[in-house]
């Protein structure tokens, strides 16, 4: 039929296999939050969403930003892709942006006010980048993506200085670091961190744990105050 493209007829015969876990969750939202927010959602649709905290997280299915903030509806504008990598500002390279696309919206569309790069602990793609692992597939995007850090593990010195646990949790955090560095090279970025109207942040989770640590003013990461506590309930 005119129109349409190749494979369009599999397409429509895929779309009758929507994951039933999807409808029932869907279901459950329907009946449970958005019945108790309905007016928040409502308010979101009328004046658009102006969220102040833009989170930039990993596509780890473990390390949902909006379960671990315990974020309402409107709050965080969330970015995810493989490894929470923020690319350097490259307004010329032939390829597309998502991550910085976003970034864009976020900060001169929306005008938010932090900006959160959240790593975590047992990070597949830095593991993949790590063990220099085959390739998934003949185009190989996760290791053109994630050779972005190099650099982070070009400062880490060799490898067989650690252990491969010690190496990758170290490549995570130096990822993180790596990540902030790139923010400011995009230049609407570092004019409102110059004029303090922007916030950049760096976090990481602990998916075992639950214990979150965030970048302090020296570069060290800290656990969020009394969060240790709570995790010592039982």
């Amino acid at each position: 039929m005119a129109g349409h493209f190749p494979g369009a007829s599999d397409l429509r015969r895929l779309a009758m296999m929507f994951p039933e876990r999807l409808s029932n969750g869907y279901r459950s939202f329907l009946d449970g939050r958005f019945q108790r927010e309905r007016s928040r959602y409502a308010m979101l649709a009328e004046a658009g969403q102006q969220p102040e905290i833009m989170i930039i997280g990993c596509v780890d299915s473990r390390v949902s930003p909006e379960v671990i903030f315990d974020a309402a509806p409107g709050e965080l504008l969330v970015v995810r892709n493989v490894a929470n990598i923020v690319p350097p500002y490259q307004p010329d390279h032939a390829t597309q942006h998502g991550t910085s696309a976003a970034l864009e919206f976020g900060v001169q569309a929306l005008g938010v006010k932090h900006i959160v790069v959240l790593g975590h602990a047992q990070c597949g793609g830095i593991k993949f980048f790590a063990e220099q692992s085959a390739p998934l597939s003949k185009g190989d995007f996760i290791s053109q993506w994630m050779s972005q850090i190099a650099p982070a593990a070009a400062a880490l010195g060799p490898h067989a200085r650690y252990d491969a646990e010690a190496y990758q949790r170290r490549l995570e955090f130096a990822s993180v670091e790596l990540s902030l560095q790139h923010l400011v090279t995009f230049p609407w970025v570092k004019a409102k961190v110059d004029a303090g109207k922007l916030h950049l942040h760096g976090a990481y989770f602990g998916v075992a744990s639950g214990r979150l640590l965030v970048r302090d003013v020296s570069g060290r990461f800290e656990p969020v105050d009394g969060a240790d506590a709570l995790l010592r309930k039982e």
